[in-house]
C-alpha cells in the first residue's frame, strides 16, 4: 500500500488524489495515478472538466495502471491490485475482465451507491475485496 500511496502524490487533479499497485507473484508490475488522457492537460493545468459532479478529465489510478501494464506488455491474470480508494463500478468491471483477482484499498470511495454492487459480484466470482485494515 506504500506503493499506491507515493504513486498517489503524482496525482494531477486535486479533487482526490488516487493511486494504485498491481501486483502479480508479489512483484509490482504496474502503478497508476488519476491524471488525463496522454498528451492532454491535467487538472492541475486546465481547470477541472465536470459533468454529474465528477471530473471527466481524470482516468483513475486503477485505469491507468492497467493502461501501463498494457503498454508494457504485462498480463495481469491472477493479480492484486492495491488502491488508496475503494474502485468504482466502471474500474472495478474493466479490472475484473482485465484477470485482477484480489482488491486491496485504503479508504472508501466517498459514498459509492455502488459499494454493495461490488461485493456481491465479488462474491459470486470468488474474488477478493477489502479494506486493509478490514
Amino acid at each position: 500500500m506504500g506503493f499506491a500511496h507515493a504513486a498517489s502524490k503524482r496525482a494531477t487533479c486535486d479533487r482526490q488524489h488516487v493511486g494504485a499497485v498491481i501486483v502479480v507473484d508479489k512483484q509490482v508490475v504496474a502503478t497508476g495515478y488519476n491524471g488525463s488522457v496522454r498528451g492532454l492537460p491535467h487538472c492541475d493545468e486546465a481547470g477541472h472538466d465536470m459533468e454529474s459532479g465528477h471530473c471527466v478529465r481524470t482516468i483513475h489510478a486503477e485505469m491507468n495502471a492497467l493502461a501501463q501494464a498494457a503498454r508494457r506488455g504485462v498480463a495481469v491474470g491472477a493479480a492484486r491490485i492495491y488502491t488508496t480508494a475503494s474502485p468504482c463500478w466502471a474500474c472495478f468491471r474493466v479490472l475484473v475482465n482485465a484477470g485482477i483477482e484480489s482488491f486491496v484499498y485504503d479508504q472508501p470511495y466517498r459514498d459509492d451507491e455502488h459499494r454493495e454492487r461490488i461485493q456481491q459480484v465479488a462474491r459470486q466470482l470468488g474474488l477478493e475485496v477489502r479494506a486493509l485494515k478490514g
